[in-house]
């Protein structure tokens, strides 16, 4: 479910917003139905009131042989009228009730009934309320026999089969929850009997309601495109921004805009790389000064050395000043290198270590490559190149051949060189790394160098964004893993 999910800070408030909006509308619209059929019941209901009260004055007014066919052209399938000589319902008593459907009834009514009318509510849940002045009581649904002629029952619910069968629509099926009977009594003696069943019609969304949905989402997928864009813009630079700081790039300083938030962490950032970039060039400018103030007193020994009388004496101080002066000479070359920083451009990686791979084969290294065609990187070529070079001269220098390899993954590009050497104890394998660091007890003390040849390529692997790693192998020799990023590419 979770990769189904957008992962953009914009796609999930739309979305958020947009669950948000539906829920509030459908909770929205099964209150308002329900009010909707509450409302509709009682205007329903208030007109068979009016309808039976109006009834009741055109009865009293007609000869009683008429009354038969008055009724009958006035019912309908849902409206029935009956007169009987009792009432069809009992006299209610218990519980304080839907009063105001009795009072609102006599309200309607000429005054001076022999007899209050009845009301009775059929129920959703299978109980008919029987509503009189003193009250309601709940009744079950059981059908009476159904009276005939003027008889009626002593309990007084003549034609009381009629009145249920009624309610339960046609062949006994149940009809719509709400049913209503009135029982009014006529001024000379007999009772009119009214049933009606309530259709309730269905719920279901109404055009207003869709329309009003559909214009709330888009105006809130636009506030909210804008709002996100408005936060989203400086993010999005400011992650940028990191990434090139984090590859040792240079990065120009951000536009401090969007809410006071990302105001505030986009000033942070810009202190942040201003500090770090006067440090890195304080320490690279210091450094350069100190290895070139170097020379001069080393020249000067050296010149003193010349004299000394002692050969043996001479040439030991000489072979001491010399790898002095080389020390010197490189440290200064890295502080020239860092001090002058290099553009990132996009390169072939393949093409660049295969290059550098025949350059040496010419000069007589044992060297080989294995590539998968293009690898796209965006990098500082020049010092990527003089780290993988210094990575493959130790190979060749140290395990006799050197033999790297390209491999390729979702996320990173890896530069992987072998070489038949004696390989590194296993607690030297991260000290090699530190400037001016020789392995004497399992290197040779003859092939040159002054330790900073790892160093420097760690320093730009990193500066890249990636790293180096070195691990003996289970057959022999020692493996160099650089692994580089494949963002920006």
């Amino acid at each position: 479910m979770s990769r189904l999910l957008p992962k953009s800070l914009g796609a999930q408030l739309v979305l958020l917003l947009l669950a948000a909006l539906a829920l509030s509308h459908l909770l929205a619209f099964f209150v308002f139905s329900d009010e909707r059929q509450q409302a509709m019941r009682s205007v329903h209901y208030l007109e068979l009131l009016e309808r039976t009260a109006s009834m009741v004055r055109v009865l009293e007014s007609t000869p009683a042989d008429t009354r038969e066919e008055i009724l009958l052209a006035v019912g309908s399938p849902r409206l029935r009228y009956w007169i009987t000589k009792d009432s069809a319902l009992p006299s209610g008593a218990g519980v304080d009730g839907q009063i105001w459907l009795v009072s609102m009834l006599e309200s309607l009514l000429p005054e001076g009934r022999p007899a209050p009318a009845r009301v009775l509510v059929a129920d959703p849940d299978g109980q008919d309320i029987v509503w009189g002045h003193h009250g309601a009581e709940h009744r079950s649904r059981t059908p009476a026999r159904e009276a005939d002629g003027g008889e009626s029952s002593e309990r007084g619910d003549d034609d009381s089969r009629g009145v249920f069968g009624f309610l339960s629509g046609e062949n006994g099926r149940q009809a719509t929850p709400t049913g209503l009977t009135l029982s009014v009594p006529l001024m000379d003696g007999p009772w009119l009997n009214v049933t009606t069943r309530y259709a309730a019609p269905p719920v279901g969304w109404a055009w207003p309601s869709i329309l009003s949905l559909l214009m709330a989402a888009l105006a809130i997928m636009l506030v909210a495109a804008l709002t996100v864009r408005r936060i989203a813009r400086p993010l999005t630079a400011l992650a940028a921004a990191a990434e090139k700081l984090g590859r040792g790039e240079a990065v120009e300083a951000l536009d401090e805009t969007g809410p006071r938030e990302v105001r505030r962490t986009t000033a942070a950032f810009n202190a942040m790389q201003e500090r770090l970039t006067r440090f890195v060039r304080d320490r690279t400018t210091m450094l350069a000064a100190i290895s070139h103030d170097l020379r001069t007193p080393l020249t000067s020994l050296r010149l003193h050395a010349e004299l000394v009388e002692d050969g043996e004496t001479r040439d030991k101080l000489l072979a001491i000043l010399e790898e002095m002066q080389r020390m010197t000479e490189a440290t200064l070359a890295f502080a020239r290198e860092e001090a002058a920083r290099e553009e990132t451009r996009p390169v072939d990686l393949s093409a660049l270590v295969e290059s550098l791979c025949d350059d040496l084969a010419e000069l007589g290294m044992e060297t080989s490559f294995t590539g998968n065609g293009k690898a796209p990187l965006a990098c500082r070529p020049v010092s990527l190149k003089r780290a993988v070079r210094n990575l493959i001269e130790n190979a060749v220098a140290y395990g006799r051949r050197a033999r790297v390899a390209l491999e390729e993954s979702a996320g990173e590009l890896r530069i992987v060189i072998d070489d038949d050497g004696p390989g590194i104890p296993e607690q030297e394998l991260e000290r090699v790394f530190g400037a001016f660091v020789r392995l004497e007890g399992s290197r040779s003390r003859d092939t040159g160098g002054i330790g900073l040849g790892m160093a420097i390529a760690r320093s730009i692997v990193r500066a890249h964004g990636g790293d180096i790693t070195l691990a003996n192998r289970p057959q022999g020799g020692l493996r160099a893993t650089v692994r580089l990023p494949r963002n920006g590419s």
